[in-house]
């Protein structure tokens, strides 16, 4: 409430009533403007450290992205407290308008410079959410997510995700939203979800993996038997495993031909085709073919450059209590 008073004006003239506002005293009007900001609080605070039962000793910044069909990702993200108090801070007066968003972003060229990433639609998102469905269109494409605040056109970045691409439609069926079921198409969901690229994000995807289905994700052999593999498994001493490859050289040529291929006659075919199975060592070894008409007149050779690098790793072994 408020009570009009005249002000005495120049000359002793009165001015216009000025309002003097007071504070409301009433408890439940107190009562329900307390509840209306901290309701306004909580949906702002997109920190994850206050939601849950099971507090977690080590908090980070993260989000990773999930392919989930051709026009779905699923996206994931955790963010502590002191990050969300950074932010409010570097915002000043525009916090106050700040409303958390998801800010989707294509990708082309590679996906490792801002001026790569176009921002396609920013998702409104409020506290006590940790992940997100994200509709996109005109697969394929490649995407980034990031997670932060907008006001008005500026927008405060708190972490960005991994670079992700959706695949073909058609190309692949869609991951239903059950994890047992991610579990059993993990090496596809890894890799269209940028899992094997060279960006460094590879790491916390595999770790959400692992967090969300209590299990190690390190490997296709690990993550289709979990834990239980070492008791259905027991380590042999005698365990084996080689790899090999051959070379296929086909082509085709007038039927009558005479064709060598490093310096031995070659077989065509009726319809003058033909195909070696050859060795691949491991090195470059150079391999010519050489073509003559039957009188002998004409003669074209192509050489193939083949190079082979086979490289074996260090085994890894891990303990029972691992």
């Amino acid at each position: 409430s408020s009570v009009a008073q005249s002000a005495p004006a120049a000359g002793g003239k009165s001015s216009l009533p000025v309002p003097i506002q007071h504070k409301p005293t009433n408890p439940r009007v107190l009562q329900h403007i307390s509840a209306v900001k901290a309701k306004l609080n909580r949906n702002k605070n997109i920190s994850n450290q206050h939601v849950g039962k099971k507090p977690r000793r080590h908090w980070r910044d993260r989000v990773v992205v999930m392919v989930r069909d051709s026009y779905w990702l699923h996206a994931f993200w955790e963010l502590t407290q002191a990050s969300i108090s950074r932010i409010e801070s570097a915002m000043h007066a525009d916090w106050h308008l700040a409303r958390p968003v998801l800010r989707l972003m294509e990708v082309t060229e590679g996906g490792t410079t801002s001026a790569s990433e176009r921002v396609i639609k920013d998702i409104e998102i409020h506290g006590g959410l940790s992940n997100w469905y994200v509709h996109v269109d005109d697969p394929p494409k490649s995407y980034r997510i990031e997670v932060g605040y907008l006001a008005g056109d500026k927008f405060f970045g708190v972490v960005r995700s991994n670079v992700v691409t959706t695949p073909a439609p058609g190309s692949s069926d869609a991951i239903d939203e059950h994890w047992t079921d991610v579990a059993r198409n993990f090496d596809k969901i890894y890799a269209m979800s940028g899992g094997y690229s060279s960006d460094g994000n590879s790491t916390e995807l595999q770790e959400l993996f692992e967090e969300r289905l209590r299990r190690p994700m390190g490997s296709p052999m690990t993550t289709r038997y979990g834990h239980g593999a070492d008791m259905l498994f027991p380590p042999s001493k005698g365990f084996v495993f080689e790899v090999d490859a051959e070379l296929i050289v086909y082509g085709v040529c007038q039927s009558n031909a005479h064709v060598t291929v490093r310096g031995e006659p070659v077989r065509l075919r009726s319809d003058g085709t033909f195909t070696l199975r050859m060795n691949l060592p491991n090195h470059r070894q150079v391999i010519p073919a050489v073509a003559c008409t039957p009188d002998g007149s004409e003669q074209r050779t192509i050489v193939l450059a083949i190079e082979r690098n086979t490289k074996v790793m260090e085994p890894v072994v891990r303990e029972a209590d691992d």
